[in-house]
This record gives C-alpha cells, sequence and structure tokens, in this order.
C-alpha cells in the first residue's frame, strides 16, 4: 500500500488538507528521526527519555547536528514551544569536558523567570552527567551567594546582561574558556535596552573558535546587525515562517468601549469556566489594579510585574505553575520567560505598541502542538494596531461576541454539575456519618437537594448576571465612548455622576492612584481601621481621590473609623459624597482654613456636578481679569465696616488694623491685590 492510500485510510478529510501541510505530515509520519541519528549521547538521551522526549521537533532536527560542530554560528528563528531550549542546551551539555571546571558555555536571557527556567531545564537534561554544575546569574538577589557558587566552579553560566558584567567586573565570572554562546530570546534583550551591555559581554569572550547562537522569535535589523558583527558565516534556520505567528493560536478580537474593559474581562473569563491563563497589561500600574479587581471580584488570579521583589516573583509562578493560580495578571516582561504547560488562552488587555510582543504573548499557549486562542479586547482606536499585527502575523483576527448572561449562567451551571458528578467518594470516610446525614435530609426531596447543592455555588452568578449592566457595542464612528447608552447626551455635556447601588452608600475619600490607593490597598485600609471585615461594593478609583459604596447600615461606622486617619504621611478624608456641602467631621476645621487638599477638590468638584449654586454665590472668581479691571471703584461703607472682619469670618484683612479706632475711612478703597499694585497711579501734585 502507498502512502497516499495510508493516508486517506487513516483520514478521508485528508484530501483537503493543503499540499504544503500534507506534505509535512507525510514527512513526520514516514520520516521520523531519533535523538541517536542526530548524535546525541548515551547520557543524554536516557535523561530525555525520562522526560518524555520520543522524537526531535523540527528545529532540534536542523540545530543539534550544526552545533555539535565547531566554529557553526547560528541564527534561528522560532516560536515559543518549539523546543528551542533543547535545541542548543543538548549540544552544549554535549561538548562539555565535566573535568575542567572553568566556565565552557555561556547563555543569556532577558529574564529572571527565562534565567531561572533555563537552567533547569539544562539541569535536567543532563541529569546523567558526572560533574556537571549549571549556575543562573541574574540580579534581585544576592550577589555574594552567585559569587561562591561560580568560585565553586560553573561549566555552564545562564545569566541575564546586567549581573553578568557586575560579576566580570568584580573577577567572578571568567569567560576566557567560552566556546559556546547563546542569546535566547535576542529581539526581546534588545528591545529592553541590552545592546550595550551585549557588546560589552562579547568584548570579554577572548576564545575564537567558539560557535554563538541567537534565538529569536523574530527577524529585526538589530538582530541582524549583531549576527553581522559576532557572527561568522551564521547558518540561519527558520521553522515555519520568518516573524510568522504560533501556527495553532487561534486568533480572537472583542471590540468594546474603553470604559467596558474591565466588563468585558469578567465575562470572557466567566464563559470559560476552566480557563487557564495569562492576561497582559502594558503598564505596572494597570496589571496591579486589574489584578487587585479579580481578586476582589473572587476571582483566583495574581499580578506579576517589574515591581514585585524576586521573592514574591518567585513564588507566584509556582502557583501559577502548580495550578494554584488560575488567572496570572502580568506585563510583558513576563512574556519572555513563563514556561507553563496547557495554558489555555492568553488574553491581551489592550494590544501592545509592536507586533513583536504580540507575537510574543500569543506564543505562550498553542505549545508543542497543542491549540490555543490568543484574545484582545480593544476599542476602536486599536483597529489600525490590529490590521498591522495580522499582516506579521499571516493570520487574521475573528470578531467575537461579548457572552450573555444567559449564556455565562448555562456555562457555570454545567460546571457546577459536572463537579458534583466527578467528585470522588471515600466510602469508608463516610460511612460513620450516613445514618445522621440521612436522618436529616430524611423529609426534603431528592429535588429540593439538588437544588440547594447547586444554588450553593452557582447563585453568585445568578444574582450578579441578574443585574449586569449590559456591554453595547461601540459605534461605528469610533466616538461611542463620549455617548450614553442611549446615545441622548451631546457633546460636551457632563456626564451623571455613578448612583449608588440599592442598600449602598457612597463615600469620598480623598486617596487615588497617585496615592497608590488600589482595591487591594483600600480593602486592606479599611479591614486595619474597622478592625475586621468591611463589606464594600462598587469602587470608583480616580488619579486624586475615589469613591467607594458600603452598606448604608456601616457607612457612618466606616467614616467614623476612617476620617482623620493618616495613609502614607497624608490626612485621610471621608464623607458621604452626596454631602459635599458639609466639611467631613474631624476636617472642618481645616477647610473652613482653605485646606487645597486633593479631597477637597475632588469634593468641590463633585458639588459643582451634583448641586446647583445658589443665587447668592460669589462668581466674581470666574470673571475674566479685564471685567474686574473696568469694574466701578467700590466706596467705603463706614456702616458696614466691622473693624477688619469679611462677611466669611475672615480677619486676614488689612481693616483689621483698625479695629477698636474711632477711624472714618473716606474715599476710594484701596486694592492692596498684585494686580492693584501693579496699577497704581502716582498721586497728582495738587495745584
Amino acid at each position: 500500500m502507498c502512502n497516499s492510500q495510508i493516508i486517506s485510510n487513516l483520514a478521508p478529510e485528508f484530501i483537503n488538507v493543503p499540499n504544503r501541510r500534507r506534505n509535512r505530515i507525510i514527512n513526520i509520519l514516514f520520516n521520523l528521526k531519533t535523538f541517536e541519528e542526530l548524535g546525541v549521547s548515551e547520557e543524554i538521551r536516557r535523561a530525555i527519555t525520562e522526560l518524555g522526549f520520543e522524537h526531535p521537533m523540527p528545529v532540534q532536527e536542523e540545530v543539534i547536528p550544526y552545533l555539535l560542530g565547531n566554529k557553526n554560528d547560528v541564527v534561528a528563528l522560532a516560536q515559543t514551544g518549539t523546543g528551542k531550549t533543547a535545541a542548543y542546551g543538548i549540544p552544549v551539555l554535549q561538548k562539555l569536558d565535566p573535568n575542567d571546571r572553568s566556565t565552557q558555555a555561556l547563555i543569556l536571557s532577558p529574564t529572571r523567570e527565562l534565567c531561572l527556567q533555563i537552567s533547569d531545564d539544562l539541569n535536567d537534561f543532563g541529569k546523567y552527567i558526572n560533574g556537571l554544575n549549571v549556575v543562573p546569574v541574574y540580579g534581585g538577589t544576592s550577589i555574594q551567594n552567585q559569587i561562591h557558587s561560580l568560585r565553586h566552579g560553573a561549566q555552564v553560566i545562564v545569566a541575564t546582561p546586567g549581573r553578568l558584567i557586575d560579576l566580570m567586573n568584580r573577577g567572578a565570572a571568567k569567560l576566557d574558556n567560552v566556546k559556546n554562546v547563546v542569546l535566547d530570546e535576542a529581539d526581546e534583550m534588545l528591545n529592553m535596552g541590552f545592546s550595550d551591555s551585549i557588546n560589552e559581554i562579547f568584548d570579554g569572550i577572548q576564545t575564537e573558535d567558539r560557535n554563538t547562537l541567537l534565538f529569536s522569535a523574530t527577524m529585526s535589523r538589530e538582530i541582524e546587525k549583531i549576527a553581522q558583527n559576532y557572527l561568522h558565516d551564521a547558518k540561519e534556520i527558520v521553522v515555519g515562517s520568518r516573524n510568522e505567528g504560533a501556527e495553532h493560536v487561534n486568533h480572537i478580537y472583542y471590540m468594546v468601549n474603553a470604559k467596558d474593559k474591565y466588563l468585558a474581562l469578567k465575562r470572557i473569563v466567566d464563559f470559560y469556566p476552566k480557563i487557564y491563563a495569562i492576561i497582559f497589561c502594558r503598564t505596572k500600574r494597570e496589571t496591579q489594579e486589574i489584578a487587585d479587581k479579580l481578586i476582589h471580584d473572587g476571582y483566583n488570579a495574581e499580578s506579576l510585574h517589574g515591581d514585585l521583589s524576586q521573592q514574591q516573583r518567585d513564588l507566584t509562578m509556582q502557583k501559577f505553575r502548580q495550578h494554584l493560580t488560575q488567572l496570572l495578571v502580568a506585563t510583558d516582561v513576563a512574556a519572555r520567560g513563563l514556561d507553563v504547560d496547557d495554558l489555555s488562552h492568553v488574553i491581551n488587555y489592550g494590544l501592545p505598541d509592536d507586533t513583536e510582543s504580540y507575537t510574543h504573548r500569543s506564543g505562550r499557549t498553542g505549545r508543542a502542538g497543542k491549540n490555543g486562542t490568543s484574545i484582545s479586547i480593544i476599542h476602536t482606536r486599536e483597529r489600525g494596531k490590529m490590521r498591522a499585527i495580522e499582516k506579521v502575523i499571516q493570520k487574521s483576527f475573528v470578531e467575537g461576541k461579548i457572552p450573555s448572561a444567559e449564556e455565562i449562567c448555562k456555562k457555570q451551571l454545567y460546571k457546577v454539575m459536572d463537579q458534583i458528578v466527578k467528585t470522588d467518594v471515600n466510602e469508608e470516610e463516610i460511612e460513620p456519618f450516613m445514618a445522621d446525614i440521612n436522618r436529616y435530609f430524611e423529609y426534603i426531596d431528592k429535588e429540593d437537594i439538588i437544588k440547594k447543592i447547586v444554588s450553593m455555588e452557582f447563585g453568585k452568578f445568578l444574582a450578579y448576571y441578574a443585574d449586569a449592566p449590559e456591554i453595547l457595542p461601540p459605534s461605528a464612528s469610533g466616538k461611542g465612548d463620549r455617548k450614553d447608552r442611549d446615545g441622548s447626551r451631546k457633546r460636551g455635556e457632563r456626564k451623571e455622576p455613578r448612583k449608588a447601588e440599592a442598600g449602598y452608600q457612597k463615600l469620598f475619600i480623598n486617596l487615588g492612584k497617585k496615592d497608590g490607593f488600589y482595591p487591594g490597598e483600600i480593602m486592606q485600609f479599611l479591614n486595619r481601621n474597622m478592625r475586621g471585615r468591611q463589606e464594600v461594593g462598587h469602587i470608583d478609583l480616580l488619579e486624586r481621590f475615589c469613591y467607594i459604596e458600603v452598606p448604608e447600615k456601616d457607612a457612618q461606622k466606616v467614616m467614623r473609623a476612617i476620617d482623620g486617619t493618616t495613609y502614607k504621611g497624608r490626612d485621610v478624608r471621608c464623607n458621604d459624597a452626596d454631602d459635599t456641602g458639609k466639611p467631613s467631621r474631624r476636617s472642618s476645621s481645616r477647610d473652613s482654613r482653605g485646606s487645597g487638599k486633593s479631597g477637597g477638590r475632588g469634593q468641590e468638584k463633585s458639588s459643582r456636578r451634583g448641586n446647583k449654586y445658589d443665587e447668592t454665590d460669589n462668581f466674581d472668581k470666574f470673571e475674566k481679569k479685564s471685567k474686574r479691571r473696568n469694574a466701578a471703584p467700590k466706596a467705603f461703607d463706614n456702616d458696614s465696616f466691622n473693624g477688619g472682619i469679611d462677611d466669611n469670618g475672615n480677619t486676614n484683612d488689612w481693616r483689621q488694623f483698625f479695629k477698636g479706632n474711632n477711624v472714618k475711612l473716606v474715599g476710594e478703597e484701596p486694592d492692596f491685590s498684585e494686580e492693584g499694585w501693579a496699577r497704581r497711579k502716582p498721586k497728582k501734585k495738587q495745584e
């Protein structure tokens, strides 16, 4: 039977597969190579077999035999999840002399996480190589411990560029005998500004007969420049196409108004109950903010960004890899350092500025031949950026429809039922309690018991989506954010402030994003001052102040507890957001003196929105200067003169100095303001 007949019998649909892909499948089925054929040593084959390696992947077939030679430089373009680490790690380990304690191989990576990951993989591959020592060196941890490890001898150093240069300057990292240099994720190192550091490191490597390998997911001009400077007659190995996106990843986008992005994110996560995903954000602040919101709303989420210590980042990654965390909210720094199996989704909370970052983000899923989904939540202004990405990755984005409340509730209901059915029962442990359990439920119908069990888990979704706000698609003009949902608000009109939910009261706090007062911090601050757990509803977080909603019965207690306290050196003010005319209890004296803190400004703004000015309000401060200059001079009114105390009760007036003296003032009232002094004219001489 010929090959084509075998393929047809295996899958009748195979006839419709494009020729290029069909030939590739035939190659895989009938021309499979083994690691032994590639020249891999017996010790390494034994270790990788235990790890589940059966046949080499395409990039490994190309790179391993070539790197086993000398003076063979390579530029390899391959997506994440294609077996890159084994492609360069296996030949690097095989060429080492375990009896020589000097450094013989150097591997550079852009991030700490990737540095540790590569080090762990190399130790796994070289499990049966006696005397092998792989040392990772990176910032954010003790340099003295790393110096101590290097002095004991390290045949392989896996390093981030900055820390390696520091160790080179201290004489701890000696690269005189390095024969293999690998730049993993070279494009990301250049994006992170390591170009000068890479040049300095190469200048410190003196060996002429070394192998140099650049691994990158995309080929940029900077990569080509480094290849020209430091590689000699480099072989270019491309797995797939240049700058192509991962093959097994579906790209879906949801177009929403900017204000609805978080609500859309929640609906997408709820629609996939078994989701195991990374949510990428653009900035560290946005990352922490989204993670705090998800945690507050009851989701199993953690944040990962550059402001966390190395210990916190390691713990977060450990929990995520062990599936103890379901959602990881991260910046792009994590896109190059995460090696997580079975990632179902990558969610882009907005598109990155460059196509390379999107390629690496989406490459976190759909690894090793598995299918994955890359979801992008965007608004109309990002449509052009999305089209540019499509051209580079040579794939089209499919528009998705935000799941409805009914669809989400059905999915969550099936999840609960599936959990109940698949729950394992330990008969021996539960048997002693069955008599009491049967007696307790004796008069309850089976149907009622099922309803109650399901409602325990499913009830929160029904409660939320019963009154969940509707997410409307943006208008075709891209200006949907400027209108209310009924489209009646005209441009320039002030939007009405959000009203508190039924049963809740809205409170004003004079702390905002600039104070680092994010939802997680708000909850900790409230619980600490309330000496217990405080229920909080909607949080409206602005730059300099915020609004929170608490149950009406707790509102006075919350205001008494936090008003007048301090947060990071700032006096805290808290009062009813609707009661803008009254100062807070402990800060009324400060307000009467004209305090200009952010809370006062926020309160003033809200009062302008929520209350109409009284007819007797003083609008002089809103008049143009020219009008004030042209106004008729005000004459003294001795009858109303009260000894320097103005109408508002202030005593900082020049007339206070005449208090108690029987002085009658005549003539025009002098103007001591800065403008007044500037306008003063010399007094005319009397003739």
